[in-house]
């Protein structure tokens, strides 16, 4: 597991995932037009999608250092650096019910669509090979989703069978142990997102998680306030117990606006009518100047990377103003203590006499 500060800290941003962004249009279908507007929106990271090729040659890129450098060269010439790379739709495909078979069909090639465990073979080598990729572009880390057996029983109706979830998440870590060891063997951590639709999506189901994979070094946090606040789940006691966990972060903001109608599981209604829902930065309930003192008070030294979600507001103003609000909110850190003016040097004989120990 990559190593995490326990001392104040100063966290790198901003970034952004470019996962919203991506098209067939000008400037977002490749990585030299897309690096140069995130440039200069004032953004000095990308998050890349690894499952898209307009921006990578995922394959490629675990085989080829070269390319890589091509990639990364790229990047620089245009002001940025990538941040990590991305595996949430392939993650996603590493576990799937077969009531969502259908619809996650679409995010793996026609040849495997239909064949439930050829998709899952595909989709743990396109992990496999983002590791590689992550080393070979010199990052530290990556971010996910862990997919899901379990969360069509997420609520208890019918009654569960005993043994159903443990069974699920047994089998959830049979699949990712040998992909965590890969990324160990990289140097490389994985920050699961906690999201719903996935059988990760808060602090227990994590613990859960991180029991059956017996504590793996890298299976660590994507960090999204948006999907706490959303559960209702206090976010910022979520930093203080797991920021050890913690390797990357999504600044995305949401609201939770319950009514005598509705409320969290919000009646099936479509985003703009939801009781919770996402919001560009600033426009939305979570409150980032706690999360960012959070953070920096425990050393989070990693990107904050805005993830641009909203149902009102359109990509290009969210995302204009998504770098100026991060670099607000980042807390550039101090190794001094404000009171350091008023203290000496004192001696032991000193420290004793505080204390009435003279003559003990």
């Amino acid at each position: 597991m990559t190593h995490r500060n326990t001392t104040p800290s100063t966290m790198r941003g901003a970034g952004i995932f470019l996962a919203q962004f991506a098209s067939d249009d000008a400037p977002f279908n490749s990585l030299g037009s897309v690096s140069r507007w995130a440039a200069d929106l004032g953004y000095g990271g990308i998050q890349v999608p690894a499952w898209d090729s307009r921006f990578i040659d995922l394959k490629k890129a675990a085989n080829s250092k070269d390319y890589c450098d091509e990639l990364i060269g790229i990047c620089a010439q245009n002001g940025v650096v990538i941040t990590e790379l991305s595996t949430h739709l392939l993650g996603q495909l590493v576990a799937v019910h077969p009531a969502y078979d259908t619809l996650f069909d679409s995010f793996a090639p026609e040849q495997v669509h239909g064949k439930p465990w050829e998709r899952q073979k595909w989709a743990s080598e396109q992990m496999l090979h983002a590791a590689k990729a992550s080393r070979n572009l010199g990052l530290d880390g990556s971010v996910s989703f862990t997919g899901a057996l379990a969360f069509p029983y997420l609520y208890p109706w019918p009654q569960r069978p005993d043994g159903l979830i443990d069974e699920a998440f047994t089998e959830l870590a049979r699949r990712w142990r040998p992909i965590l060891d890969a990324y160990e063997d990289n140097g490389v951590d994985v920050g699961f997102e906690i999201h719903p639709g996935e059988d990760v999506f808060d602090g227990i189901t994590f613990e859960m998680f991180l029991e059956k994979l017996e504590n793996h070094p890298r299976c660590c946090i994507n960090y999204d306030p948006s999907h706490f606040l959303l559960q209702q789940l206090d976010y910022l006691q979520f930093i203080d117990i797991y920021h050890e966990r913690i390797s990357a972060f999504h600044v995305k903001d949401a609201e939770f606006n319950p009514s005598g109608r509705q409320g969290v599981y919000s009646g099936y209604q479509g985003w703009t009518n939801r009781a919770g829902r996402f919001r560009s930065l600033g426009d939305g309930q979570v409150d980032f100047a706690g999360i960012f003192s959070r953070l920096a008070q425990y050393g989070y030294d990693g990107w904050a990377v805005l993830e641009w979600e909203c149902c009102l507001k359109s990509a290009e103003v969210g995302a204009a103003e998504g770098a100026p609000f991060i670099k607000r909110h980042i807390i550039e850190t101090t190794d001094k203590a404000f009171d350091d003016f008023a203290g000496g040097s004192p001696d032991k004989a000193q420290l004793r006499g505080l204390l009435g120990l003279q003559d003990a």
